[in-house]
């Protein structure tokens, strides 16, 4: 899945608006707006996962442990104060993204692609982020990371392995597999739409 979907996962990757974050230049209202925008797209991922939970399919990557949504609803009480409710609401692009993500409950194969696009992409590129947002605004788990802390795992490597053997064993035809590539290369896309929202507001020419 990796190698078929390498080119959105590039687009993702080198965006302005993560490039401006990993290189400091982005202001931490920026980053502030990012956390938000994922408390929605994770709220809906775990929402449908919990429906999904014994599904033969998508219950084989579903696993609390990951599940994130405590994580940001304290970044966002670090980050925005005791109102975060009222402060925050999605953008257009994010709710188009929420909305592919909802669709899944109906869809198993779909569903793990976007539970692939996003968790991977959190144990992976996203212990960047963390760092470069600690170095940036002087913050750490209490203070707006915890959504990148996954300390409880254990060892990341092994998890991840874990996590790929449990894809590669789905029982799964060749058109499920198919599927599967073209959904996360969708959520990528909507993925990229999300930070390119953010970067026309936060990140000016660099989004480009």
């Amino acid at each position: 899945m990796k190698q078929a979907t390498w080119s959105a996962h590039e687009d993702a990757e080198q965006h302005g608006f993560t490039r401006a974050l990993l290189e400091g230049t982005l202001p931490r209202e920026g980053y502030a707006a990012m956390v938000a925008q994922h408390y929605f797209a994770y709220t809906a991922l775990e929402d449908v996962g919990r429906s999904l939970a014994e599904d033969p399919v998508a219950g084989r990557v579903v696993d609390p442990a990951l599940f994130r949504v405590p994580a940001l609803r304290r970044d966002l009480a670090a980050l925005y104060g005791a109102d975060w409710p009222e402060r925050i609401a999605p953008t257009e692009a994010t709710r188009a993204y929420t909305a592919r993500i909802e669709r899944t409950e109906g869809d198993p194969a779909g569903y793990v692609a976007h539970h692939y696009t996003r968790y991977l992409g959190d144990l992976s590129g996203g212990q960047f982020i963390r760092t470069a947002a600690a170095r940036a605004y002087g913050i750490d788990e209490r203070g707006g990371t915890a959504f990148y802390d996954f300390s409880a795992l254990g060892s990341l490597p092994r998890f991840k392995a874990g996590y790929r053997a449990r894809l590669d064993a789905l029982r799964l035809d060749e058109a499920e597999r198919e599927h599967i590539v073209r959904e996360t290369r969708a959520a990528y896309r909507l993925n990229v739409a999300v930070l390119a929202d953010l970067g026309h507001t936060f990140a000016g020419e660099a989004a480009a």
